[in-house]
């Protein structure tokens, strides 16, 4: 199309060609003609949400979801700077991201004006590409390689600056053409080489996770891993990968890793490390491999040429896409009668074991115990329903306790982002609606985003939150326990009433403080869900002395005392 159109109208064009089926957006000035212009787009589905942190994270849980671009409209100054956080979080999980920005007319630009953002100096340093359009006849370009640049090789974010004037002139151009993720592939000559380092290995260990997972391509590598007995780990927050009840399956490498399976990845003579950037949380800060050559033979496989040889010096690197590499690794022949079978069979043995409830503590923890809750919630829910969280010590739990089995069911955020988990959810809800979406909480990051409860009402996202409530930061309490045992700082929080908090926005809400009355809860608020179309939560008293599966507080204080009493060892 080339007729005379208003930037705004360009720009809606644009996103209908790229694909988009939903925006997210807290709306502002100079935001209104696209505003309008989007009324004639009904393939677009506009959300609006109550802050802008809620707009690109639910646009990255879209993404992480669909395996798109997920988009975010927001305006300038304020705007923009509340959005930076899932710019961040887009870069650190990988994931598509098209930021827009609302700018102040190019005439005003440089001198300050009103809510003026230097958007390339700001976002510069954490996306992968950032640009202001300056005249609406490059629009369809702009958009066009915004798509491309966010989707291709490592997935990441793009910020887009829009100012007000060219969205309201008027011009004549041509549509650019959708666009199409490219990625690498693993050619013969890897191949070859990878099934080499494989035929002589002794103590083999796969890895994976990161961007780019489809169902087919975690299907493949799950051939792959079965044909030859291969252990199979996933990394931080990538445990929905493959079905955790397989027998292939050993645990997932982050942060609270087994230290079984700590010990394996230093004992491995060959590390097989698909997807994952080899990052702080997979590593175990750095130490589970030396580097910059670690002493494992490492084969390491992402789709970003830049992650290749960042940290670690691989025996061999492949710049590929998962989907990709796992097909050609289905095909491979497998290694016949492999003598590390009977260490799958044991590091499979070890994660089990791992997932059996804790020993009871000598003094009774008041309030629910987690591992029963998250028992009770997998036995309750279907395979494929969708599980979201933030950040916080409550996740330790999840973690380790709870058996991802389907495919896509995972939506965590990697970069360690408090806040995520509620907007992830309501944006998968939006998303997939058949679907039951669950979010796991604690107190304190359910409070950084619980403003969008409103934005899950008004469009009917019926949500089952979990708050767990130990009224305090946990995993900033536990940090100061260990280095100033006993000296409470800045880490305690007076929370509201969470069933009443959700009750204000007209959803259903009550409080559990016994393991053995949240599967009743659990039941009721289930039904509320599918009656109501609205979302529910379950608030659930934690004993504040509980830290994490294997330590309480008076345990921290005491091992910290301990190591007090031997200066200099």
């Amino acid at each position: 199309m080339s007729l005379a159109r208003s930037g705004a109208r360009i720009l809606a064009d644009q996103l209908l060609i790229q694909g988009v089926n939903h925006l997210f957006c807290v709306p502002g000035e100079g935001m209104v003609p696209v505003l309008d212009a989007l009324m004639d787009a009904p393939g677009v589905r506009v959300v609006v949400n109550r802050q802008e942190s809620g707009s690109t994270f639910m646009a990255c849980g879209y993404a992480r979801l669909t395996g798109q671009p997920g988009v975010a409209f927001v305006s300038r100054g304020p705007g923009a700077c509340n959005a930076s956080i899932g710019v961040h979080h887009a870069l650190q999980d990988s994931l598509p991201l098209v930021l827009l920005v609302g700018q102040s007319p190019t005439a005003f630009v440089e001198r300050e004006a009103f809510q003026e953002i230097d958007c390339p100096a700001v976002f510069g340093s954490m996306a992968k590409w950032v640009a202001q359009v300056d005249r609406a006849d490059r629009l369809p370009e702009y958009v066009a390689r915004a798509f491309q640049t966010a989707s291709s090789g490592r997935p990441g974010p793009v910020v887009l600056a829009l100012p007000e004037d060219v969205l309201e002139a008027v011009v004549q151009t041509q549509d650019a053409l959708c666009h199409q993720a490219v990625q690498g592939a693993p050619s013969d000559t890897q191949i070859a080489a990878l099934r080499r380092h494989l035929g002589k290995a002794q103590r083999p260990l796969l890895i994976i996770g990161g961007p780019g997972w489809s169902a087919a391509a975690a299907e493949n590598i799950l051939a792959f891993a079965e044909a030859s007995a291969l252990p199979v780990a996933c990394s931080f927050r990538s445990q929905d990968i493959i079905d955790n009840r397989h027998a292939n399956y050993v645990g997932d490498a982050g942060l609270g890793i087994n230290p079984q399976l700590a010990q394996r990845i230093r004992d491995a003579d060959l590390l097989l490390v698909l997807g994952p950037r080899l990052d702080e949380a997979t590593t175990g800060g750095y130490a589970l491999a030396q580097a910059p050559v670690p002493s494992q033979t490492l084969v390491h496989a992402h789709p970003g040429t830049e992650e290749l040889g960042r940290v670690y010096q691989a025996a061999l690197m492949i710049n590929t896409g998962m989907p990709q590499l796992a097909a050609r690794l289905a095909m491979m022949t497998p290694i016949e009668d492999p003598v590390w079978r009977p260490r799958l069979e044991q590091a499979r043995a070890e994660y089990t074991a791992w997932q059996q409830q804790p020993a009871p503590a000598a003094t009774p923890p008041a309030g629910v115990d987690r591992f029963e809750v998250l028992a009770s919630l997998r036995a309750a829910l279907p395979h494929n329903a969708i599980i979201s969280s933030g950040a916080g010590n409550f996740s330790a739990w999840l973690h380790r306790f709870f058996p991802y089995i389907g495919h896509g069911t995972q939506l965590a955020p990697a970069s360690g982002s408090m806040g995520f988990g509620v907007p992830a959810a309501i944006a998968a809800k939006i998303v997939a609606p058949e679907k039951t979406v669950v979010c796991v909480s604690g107190d304190g990051d359910f409070l950084m985003s619980a403003q969008e409860l409103a934005t899950a009402c008004q469009n009917n996202a019926a949500v089952l939150f979990l708050v767990f409530n130990n009224n305090m930061y946990g995993t900033i309490r536990m940090h100061q326990e260990r280095q100033f045992p006993g000296r409470v700082s800045g880490t305690s929080l007076t929370n509201p009433d969470f069933a009443q908090l959700i009750g204000a926005y007209g959803g259903f809400g009550c409080r559990v403080e016994r393991s053995a009355d949240f599967p009743a809860a659990l039941k009721e608020a289930l039904a509320q869900l599918r009656s109501r179309r609205l979302p529910a939560l379950i608030e659930l008293t934690c004993d504040p002395q509980s830290m994490t599966p294997g330590s309480r507080i008076d345990d921290l204080r005491a091992a910290a005392a301990g190591a007090a009493s031997r200066p200099g060892q």
